[in-house]
């Protein structure tokens, strides 16, 4: 009879599997499906992009109607691959019916990235109260909703990743693009960790990005003295691109991230070292 030693050295020299209940990774047959907001232009257009690129199919989502359609349209004219959806994230109703249309045609979402948002600059003395409600219903509830729609699949899946986009602003309380953006902000920060306290056992883990200046429509109306001012304020000495940060979360929304939870990874070219 072999001793307990031999046991051990014998599975020892067995190459490991994974636990029966772990998905299997994504095929060409089967790939992932991930759901982007605010996907119609700058960074959710731009991760939208690169998680297509890796195979996945993507479900676009955006209040822009026809600025979403044209973004899924030049993914993937065929529509096989991209599926653009309308809708606000501050609807409830309207962000349950557009989850269940992705699982209708596809599957429930393995991959979600909150990236929508909302800034209309203000000081904190003249904000009014609807419009801190405003921001607050897109930029926190939304990301809260959405998470709560499409997490419980994960979960019960044993596999998804959710991937948060934040801000610089809601790390240092900027005040550039009003009190309730950067407040917003810092409450996806905490949302984060709690999702990803609840969902890391079962597979699926929940991080957040926190981009500084980047190169996005919201820049268009900035002059080149005031741009060349925010480059100058930047170590790298530059504004980031879209591309760098749809990088960053499409690794985040990747098998090799498995270990990665709860975390928020700074992109900001210098401006907040920790």
């Amino acid at each position: 009879m072999p001793s307990t030693l031999d046991n051990r050295s014998a599975a020892t020299d067995t190459a490991p599997t994974a636990p029966p209940d772990t998905p299997p990774a994504p095929t060409a047959e089967h790939p992932r499906v991930a759901l982007v907001s605010g996907a119609a232009r700058g960074i959710g257009a731009a991760v939208a992009a690169e998680l297509h690129a890796t195979g996945a199919l993507v479900a676009l989502l955006d209040r822009d109607d026809e600025g979403v359609r044209r973004t899924a349209f030049a993914l993937d004219p065929t529509g096989r691959t991209a599926l653009p959806l309308a809708a606000d994230v501050s609807d409830t109703p309207a962000l349950r019916a557009a989850v269940a249309r992705v699982t209708e045609h596809w599957r429930a979402p393995d991959i979600l990235v909150n990236n929508a948002a909302l800034s209309v600059p203000a000081s904190i003395w003249d904000v009014r109260e609807d419009e801190w409600d405003t921001v607050m219903a897109v930029n926190l509830r939304g990301v809260l909703q959405l998470t709560r729609l499409c997490a419980p699949a994960m979960r019960d899946r044993g596999w998804g990743r959710v991937v948060n986009v934040t801000s610089l602003a809601g790390q240092q309380g900027g005040r550039l693009m009003g009190p309730h953006y950067s407040a917003s902000k810092a409450g996806i920060l905490v949302l984060t960790k709690i999702f990803a306290r609840e969902l890391a056992g079962h597979g699926v883990t929940v991080n957040a990005v926190a981009p500084a200046v980047i190169e996005t429509p919201v820049m268009d109306g900035l002059g080149a003295e005031e741009r060349a001012a925010m480059s100058r304020a930047i170590p790298v000495g530059r504004l980031g691109q879209p591309a760098e940060v749809a990088a960053l979360a499409a690794y985040l929304a990747s098998d090799a991230a498995g270990y990665v939870t709860g975390a928020t990874f700074d992109i900001n070219g210098g401006s907040f070292m920790r």
